[in-house]
């Protein structure tokens, strides 16, 4: 049986001198989910505005589900202002409020929470008190719930961390996000220690960091199991973190072994920086190809 999924969180425009380019982590995951088959539904809001319709436009070309997606008549699509002229020290600017800061709790949400089998969510949609609100309303669902921490300051506290990752069933982060909840919960300096005080503080059924170039890990009943990556010939690193887990998720979900997840994710992570842009097209045996480079 095809699984279930649902995606909360940003749809938006990464805004840069020259060109804009549609993003939003929980929507490149969404997207993903959909190349991998996956019965896939996005939670989220945009404008009534040009940039609301475009993003909707492009998102219906991949095949994803717009019923849960709302349409906002006082704020506009959201986007993220992006001045990247000096490499080293890329400055942002997350548009705030946006649509997707008023994201509604609605009979069609609550039919869906009811009937999922895994929610993907992050901190970002929680940085107002309306998604937030909405949030924690659908983490009361039964369903298995995956937190990509994604971590953009000023948009987070230790509170609301504390909040996110108690509801979290398992929990994904990146070497500088760890670096951060370090600092919060006194954790040890090796990887494989502080994920596993991670686990127990916060009960998680497995722990993922993604490491870059180094591949990635996870941390599950005690194993700690990691995963060289792939090494390609890098175009941009955009969405590969968003494609990794869906990869990761999805693969979860089928009840492979760790092993198998791992490798599958990162493959898959690896593809999608030889692109690009954070979501490709691909076919699945790109994926596999990925491995025989």
């Amino acid at each position: 049986m095809v699984k279930k999924i649902i995606c909360f969180g940003e749809m938006l425009w990464d805004v840069f001198p020259k060109e804009s380019i549609a993003g939003g982590a929980p929507m490149n995951v969404a997207l993903h989910f959909q190349h991998l088959g996956l019965d896939v539904k996005m939670i989220s809001k945009v404008g009534n505005d040009k940039q609301g319709r475009k993003l909707l436009s492009i998102t219906e070309k991949y095949g994803l589900n717009h019923d849960l997606i709302q349409i906002d008549k006082d704020f506009p699509t959201g986007s993220v202002l992006i001045d990247n002229q000096d490499k080293e020290n890329i400055k942002y600017e997350i548009v705030k409020p946006v649509a997707w800061d008023h994201i509604q709790w609605s009979e069609e949400i609550d039919k869906a929470a009811k009937n999922v089998d895994a929610i993907v969510f992050g901190s970002l949609a929680a940085r107002s008190e309306e998604s937030m609100t909405t949030l924690f309303k659908l983490l009361e669902s039964p369903a298995l719930k995956i937190l990509d921490i994604n971590l953009r300051p000023p948009f987070y506290t230790a509170d609301l961390l504390d909040r996110l990752m108690t509801k979290a069933d398992i929990l994904k982060i990146n070497e500088d996000e760890l670096t951060l909840l370090a600092n919060f919960y006194d954790l040890p300096n090796q990887i494989e220690a502080a994920l596993e005080k991670l686990s127990e503080l916060f009960s998680f059924e497995l722990v993922c960091i993604t490491l870059g170039s180094k591949g990635a890990a996870i941390y599950q009943d005690g194993e700690f199991i990691n995963h060289p990556g792939y090494p390609v010939e890098v175009q941009d690193t955009v969405g590969s973190g968003d494609a990794f887990l869906a990869g990761f998720i999805s693969k979860y979900l089928s009840k492979e072994s760790p092993e198998k997840i791992l490798d599958f994710a990162c493959a898959l992570g690896a593809l999608v920086a030889t692109f690009n842009g954070g979501t490709p097209q691909y076919k699945l045996e790109d994926i596999e190809a990925i491995k025989s480079i």
